[in-house]
């Protein structure tokens, strides 16, 4: 890295964290979440008890990345500051930012504009990172730049770079729309014979599996792995003739080991086992934090409850896997925030489990008489307030005063 990069380029904070720390606190932690973990995850008020998933929140990546967005703030209080869209997927954690006057780029394309970005600017690099094309842009037009990607999304972009290094084709599970893929995808650009294929789930993968196997046609793949889901002149009769399985770090992760392994199998079904030995590579890449919200959960979910709410964005991919999961077992609510249930009325707005719908407002979500049990969690990006909030909505709901508890 050369002096300008080193004078351009961020990636470890600017040393300002005593300065932020107490406004972070201030803006994101809970009184009821501390009460929560010092009371074993669980709160009893009258009829009503409250358990919480033993992880669940801000993860270190998350932390980090706002931690270093209040830094830059504090290290150039003087210039424009911009953020390549979203931070991290929390419309609360994304308004504090906006209101300490940092400007949040559209995106345009694949990518973002940055037709406003002068070469005095500073622009953050948000948790899920950037496309290739991003970074170069803004390394040619010479403003500063704070890289606040997640470790463990680096460590997926590693391993699909090392596929293409290889010539492997990388079969991506993700959201092919979603920030932290599509910079996934790009990172197989930095070869020439680099290619990638995006699966949204199971199903999706099950497709490739028959076309490896030979039971699709080639005009139907191409109709459905249109552009958007695939590298420019993706040719799947050469391109899923070796493949290595990667996943966008907040899918479901057993679904993306389940993902890998059937192609594994379709390869081996296909060409025998000693091809699918030399030509097949699968790692599971999801971040060991969205795994440890998952396994929270899965193990909360082995305690009698009657619903369950999960508190994050409604466009948290790792939220929503966790929704997922308990909707499978117990009526599941998915809330963007608190201001979501209504304690007066007794109503919830919230987003149907696994469908990109308008909300729904459901009445009697919780029973308004005798006793309750209701689970809570919250996804990655979700900050402690605000699940601090949830809790005292649910406790207000059957009209106990959340300030009494404790």
């Amino acid at each position: 890295m050369s002096s300008t990069d080193e004078e351009t380029y961020y990636r470890k904070g600017f040393g300002l964290k005593a300065v932020v720390q107490d406004i972070l606190a201030d803006d994101y932690t809970g009184r009821l979440v501390d009460l929560l973990r010092a009371s074993e995850y669980t709160l009893t008020s009258g009829d009503v008890t409250v358990r919480l998933a033993k992880e669940f929140g801000f993860c270190y990546g998350v932390e980090r990345a706002v931690e270093y967005a209040y830094q830059t703030r504090r290290k150039f209080p003087d210039r424009r500051v911009f953020l390549a869209g979203e931070i991290i997927h929390n419309p609360h954690v994304n308004h504090k930012l906006r209101e300490m006057d940092i400007t949040f780029l559209q995106a345009k394309g694949t990518g973002f504009d940055y037709s406003l970005v002068q070469p005095d600017d500073v622009v953050i690099l948000p948790a899920f990172g950037v496309t290739i094309q991003d970074f170069e842009t803004l390394r040619e037009l010479g403003c500063i730049m704070v890289d606040t990607t997640c470790g463990s999304v680096l460590n997926v972009w590693k391993r699909v770079e090392k596929y293409a290094r290889d010539g492997f084709t990388s079969l991506i599970h993700g959201k092919h729309y979603h920030e932290e893929t599509r910079a996934t995808a790009s990172q197989v650009q930095k070869y020439p014979e680099g290619r990638y294929l995006v699966v949204r789930d199971m199903a999706e993968a099950g497709l490739v599996c028959d076309y490896i196997e030979g039971k699709w046609n080639r005009e139907a793949f191409l109709e459905k792995f249109a552009a958007d889901r695939a590298s420019p002149g993706f040719d799947p009769d050469q391109h899923l003739t070796r493949i290595g399985v990667a996943n966008q770090t907040t899918m479901l992760a057993r679904e993306s080991l389940a993902i890998g392994e059937e192609v594994g199998q379709a390869m081996a079904r296909a060409h025998g086992a000693g091809y699918r030995e030399t030509n097949f590579r699968t790692f599971d890449t999801i971040c060991s934090a969205t795994q440890d919200r998952q396994d929270a959960v899965d193990e909360l979910l082995q305690e009698p409850l009657d619903v369950m709410l999960v508190v994050g964005g409604y466009n948290s991919s790792n939220t929503i896997s966790l929704a997922a999961i308990c909707a499978d077992k117990v009526p599941t609510f998915h809330v963007e925030d608190a201001e979501g249930i209504d304690p007066a009325t007794g109503i919830v707005r919230f987003r149907p489990i696994g469908l990109h719908v308008d909300e729904e407002m459901r009445a009697g979500w919780m029973p308004s008489s005798g006793p309750v049990r209701v689970g809570i969690t919250a996804g990655a990006s979700t900050p402690n307030n605000k699940i601090g909030e949830a809790v005292a909505r649910i406790f207000q709901t059957r009209g106990i005063d959340p300030a009494l508890i404790g």
